[in-house]
């Protein structure tokens, strides 16, 4: 292997059980055959997935080479997958939805919390009545007191490819971090090539979210939000939200 692409190696790198755990929450919250939009579904594991059960799944994503790898995930699956490139804030054209998902803290990497409302918004006019948008985030705990310092290492077993990601909190942006990610990819005359990218994220209190699903249409006493999955109760170190509304 001479040269692969950040995205390829992100995908083969990503943890398969995250997907499962993702999977499961949807079974639990919409019905099977359902319609279904996967916001920054990315390279589409998980709408494959979703697809093996029987639901009609629309993966969206910013990214071309993404929906190329998309692509090539279902064609190996067998299974029929819409591919959309799209900004998850734009969703003009597209019909409307049984349930809109967007996880992996997808919202997270939004440049701010108008990006956010701008999503939810077009969320909210592509969803059906009593559709689920179920999406997660991370929480400003992970980002505040988990993230700064954190660092994760990997070395393929025969040194063809080792994967360094490093994360520092973001001084200019309140519950912000950096993530540095780089993978070495080994060449056939042993040197390697560097394959980098510097990602950002953001957490916002669970009130601003809430309160931003609110201005942008949905109800208050249908919206929950819960811990691990949707298995658990909500506590001040939990370090990812998963929320459940209905429209």
């Amino acid at each position: 292997m001479i040269y692969q692409t950040f995205a390829q190696l992100y995908d083969e790198l990503f943890d398969p059980e995250m997907y499962d755990n993702w999977r499961r929450l949807v079974e639990t919250e919409v019905p099977e055959g359902s319609q279904m939009l996967d916001l920054a579904g990315g390279t589409g594991r998980l709408a494959v997935l979703l697809a093996q059960q029987g639901y009609q799944v629309t993966d969206a994503d910013f990214s071309p080479e993404m929906l190329t790898l998309a692509d090539q995930h279902r064609q190996v699956a067998g299974v029929d997958i819409k591919l959309i490139e799209t900004d998850m804030r734009k969703l003009e054209g597209l019909p409307v939805y049984d349930a809109v998902t967007c996880f992996a803290d997808s919202l997270c990497y939004l440049p701010n919390l108008e990006a956010v409302e701008a999503t939810f918004r077009a969320v909210k006019a592509h969803l059906k009545p009593g559709g689920k948008f179920l999406f997660d985030v991370i929480t400003p705990y992970q980002t505040d007191e988990v993230y700064p310092g954190y660092t994760y290492n990997f070395e393929a077993e025969d040194h063809s490819k080792a994967f360094l990601w490093t994360t520092y909190a973001d001084e200019e942006v309140p519950h912000g971090v950096i993530h540095d990610l780089a993978f070495f990819i080994q060449n056939a005359d042993q040197t390697y090539n560097r394959v980098g990218e510097t990602h950002f994220e953001r957490a916002y209190e669970l009130e601003t979210l809430k309160q931003a699903l609110v201005n942008t249409g949905f109800k208050d006493d249908l919206i929950k939000v819960k811990a691990d999955f949707g298995r658990k109760k909500v506590q001040p170190n939990t370090t990812r939200w998963f929320w459940f509304v209905t429209n």
